[in-house]
């Protein structure tokens, strides 16, 4: 029962974050780019980086945080759906440039801080 109680808190919270951090941004720069989608899902790969360093490498969480950071938290707030229907979207309007580098940012730079948080992660 608590890990079910720990995922519904997690993905409330994450869905929450997601939403209020993508429309932050979408208002700060605007629709002519998915820059909203691409900030979550950068911070979202750090993020699941990092903890899973923590979790993994450091033992410093256990079933019950992982469930609710990983599980609920990270796959509420990370929006790889949301980018594809994104991505999709401007294919569809014949923005192949912004299409292909909404592609290449979020999976390159997105593994890149994914690295960085397992390396912070071990650090700690």
């Amino acid at each position: 029962m608590v890990k079910w109680f720990n995922l519904a808190v997690g993905s409330v919270i994450g869905g929450y974050a997601r939403y209020l951090l993508a429309g932050f941004v979408h208002h700060i720069f605007g629709a002519a780019f998915p820059y909203g989608t691409l900030v979550v899902n950068l911070i979202g790969c750090f993020l699941i980086g990092l903890l899973a360093a923590l979790a993994e490498e450091k033992f410093l969480l256990g079933p019950d945080a992982r469930i609710l950071l990983m599980v609920g938290f990270c796959g509420a707030f990370t929006t790889f759906s949301t980018f594809m229907l994104e991505t999709g979207n401007l294919i569809r309007d014949g923005e192949m440039i912004r299409a292909f580098l909404n592609v290449m940012a979020s999976v390159v730079i997105g593994f890149l801080v994914f690295r960085l948080g397992v390396l912070l992660g071990e650090f700690i």
